[in-house]
């Protein structure tokens, strides 16, 4: 019951965060900052992909509703939270996963880590940009948003993870 209202203050925490902090920051060149994908992330390895891709949406579309993003969220999210699971499998460690661990950077480790969430982020932010152009044409205009949104995200995410280790989920 603890965990569950611990995840449910930080679903509200990332929402507002994404919402009233991020999409105000302007760092130009194509840069966003997304923290949504984090949240997904951090729950449990045992949480179910049907539960995973439910709020994944949930996420997505109250934060698409709040910043009049059409979906793009929702969308990204739910294709983020459906394929955490496959990737999980695809990085599993030789003892599988114990789950009194957490996707954590302190509990998994930098290789484990850095691994799973870039390759989530990466197919995250490449769906979420191809949704808001919807033109392979500007190829250069996607692959420059997604590598520049790839790298601040990814930092911020990092930067959380040492600055908060066990505190955020545990």
């Amino acid at each position: 019951m603890k965990s569950l209202i611990r995840f449910a203050i930080l679903f509200f925490v990332f929402l507002f965060a994404q919402v009233f902090l991020a999409r105000n920051l302007d760092f130009g060149y194509g840069m966003q900052l997304f923290l949504l994908p984090l949240f997904i992330m951090l729950l449990p390895f045992d949480t179910g992909v049907f539960m995973l891709m439910l709020l994944g949406f949930i996420l997505g579309i109250l934060a698409d509703s709040l910043m009049n993003s059409y979906g793009l969220n929702a969308s990204s999210l739910v294709l983020f939270a459906y394929l955490r699971p496959a990737v999980f499998t695809l990085f599993l460690p030789k003892e599988g996963y114990d789950n009194l661990k957490d996707p954590t950077l302190s509990d998994m480790g930098w290789r484990w880590f850095l691994l799973t969430y870039g390759l989530l982020l990466s197919i995250y932010l490449s769906w979420f940009f191809f949704l808001e152009v919807f033109r392979i044409s500007e190829w250069f205009l996607l692959l420059r948003n997604t590598f520049m949104s790839f790298v601040v995200s990814f930092l911020v995410a990092l930067v959380s993870q040492l600055f908060f280790r066990k505190r955020l989920v545990s």
